[in-house]
């Protein structure tokens, strides 16, 4: 074979992928010395997110091959984020701690429960609560102590004469040997003793 005959001037070769230059605007593949069009996308990692390389189809290759998004993290870190992944990384509240919802619930209100300047109370909504918070005094007594009283037919103004009177006379009226050995009235009768007994305990009597 004569190498220096005239037919090998003639033959062309194409240049190879690694050496085809880039089309006009093409972006370069981001991996150092690498002159291939960059057509694949890579992410850059934790703390960069919707950031991306782009490389070549080797080197995204060889790159998805060893990406480890939590590289460099301690067990502390891993667990941390593991907690956060669970509601999606979005931010969280305790009940009641919402700075705009305790805002909102206060506004159009002073401090007495009126109607602010700021707001038209129309229907006299917080003026008429007040008023009737106002007309209902605080009682004394608290709930199963109301109740006791209310079994024997008195209010939370009674003391402990009127309650041991009360509870006499109750007694008297309801109990089967008042009644002829009528057995009809029991359940009232243990009704008033129990309130009685109810009445005992908070001090009371």
């Amino acid at each position: 074979m004569n190498i220096n005959s005239r037919l090998f001037d003639s033959i062309r070769i194409g240049a190879s992928e690694a050496e085809a230059p880039l089309e006009s605007g093409a972006p370069r593949c981001d991996h150092p010395g690498c002159a291939r069009a960059g057509e694949f996308r890579a992410p850059k990692g934790r703390g960069r997110e919707g950031q991306f390389f782009l490389f070549c189809m080797d080197h995204v290759k060889a790159y998805n091959a060893t990406y480890n998004y939590f590289a460099g993290m301690d067990d502390e870190a891993l667990a941390a984020y593991q907690k956060q992944e669970e509601i999606g990384h979005r931010p969280t509240w305790k009940l009641g701690v919402n700075s705009k919802a305790a805002r909102m619930s206060q506004r159009g209100r002073k401090a007495n429960g009126e109607a602010s300047a700021d707001m038209h109370d129309a229907f006299n909504l917080f003026g008429a609560r007040n008023k009737q918070q106002a007309a209902q005094p605080e009682s004394r007594v608290g709930i199963v102590a109301r109740k006791a009283l209310d079994t024997l037919g008195l209010d939370d103004t009674a003391d402990s004469a009127a309650i041991k009177a009360r509870y006499k006379e109750l007694v008297k009226r309801f109990h089967p040997d008042a009644n002829g050995g009528d057995r009809s009235r029991e359940g009232t009768l243990q009704e008033i003793l129990k309130a009685y007994q109810q009445l005992k305990s908070v001090g009371m009597v």
